[in-house]
């Protein structure tokens, strides 16, 4: 495994080791973070039936299921809690945050919603200088433009598309080499103490 620097991605020099251990605990700090608030935006709602989202750490067979396919990191509540978590430590969350936009998109029902949506995820993710520009080519941009004046479910499809293999080629396998995914994947060491006889 050969460590670089996530602002320059040249490899990191001899003071590296120690870097690495403090990022660790910062991308476990990061995760624990994403896991407590990534159940709903805004305030828990408070009544009767208020339900408390909670993550429970995967099991190491669980968590080398991810390394079988992106599909599956995605469907696991911990798996993208832990994926954001490290696409936030190499500065390119806007990725996943796109693509989420996009999945609830896809949902939208209401005509007047859809619209509203598709021009705030523009905003937010397409438009030149947006504050989460994603990396899309300039004919994916303009065609985008076209199409959320009468927005569609279909609006995004083809950024959503080359956003989801950018991570699946470049960010999910430095993903799975990363020293949290192994951590996870550690099966746990049982010590037992010699008995007497």
């Amino acid at each position: 495994v050969r460590l670089s620097s996530s602002l320059t991605g040249r490899p990191c020099g001899p003071s590296c080791p120690g870097r690495l251990q403090t990022r660790l605990k910062d991308w476990k700090s990061r995760l624990s973070y994403f896991l407590q608030n990534s159940s709903s935006p805004g305030k828990p709602k408070t009544g009767k039936k208020s339900k408390q989202q909670t993550f429970i750490k995967p099991s190491p067979e669980e968590a080398q299921l991810w390394s079988e396919a992106f599909d599956e990191l995605l469907a696991s509540k911990y798996g993208l809690a832990a994926f954001r978590a490290f696409l936030k430590s190499e500065y390119c969350e806007e990725n996943i945050e796109f693509w989420l936009a996009c999945e609830d998109f896809k949902k939208t029902k209401s005509p007047q919603k859809l619209s509203s949506k598709a021009k705030k995820i523009y905003t937010d993710f397409i438009e030149k200088e947006a504050p989460k520009e994603i990396n899309i080519d300039f004919q994916t941009k303009t065609l985008i433009a076209q199409n959320i004046q009468e927005a569609t479910s279909g609006c995004f499809t083809t950024a959503q598309k080359r956003v989801y293999s950018l991570m699946e080629n470049n960010s999910y396998p430095r993903f799975l080499e990363s020293e949290f995914y192994q951590d996870l994947c550690k099966k746990p060491q049982i010590t037992t103490e010699p008995h007497a006889t």
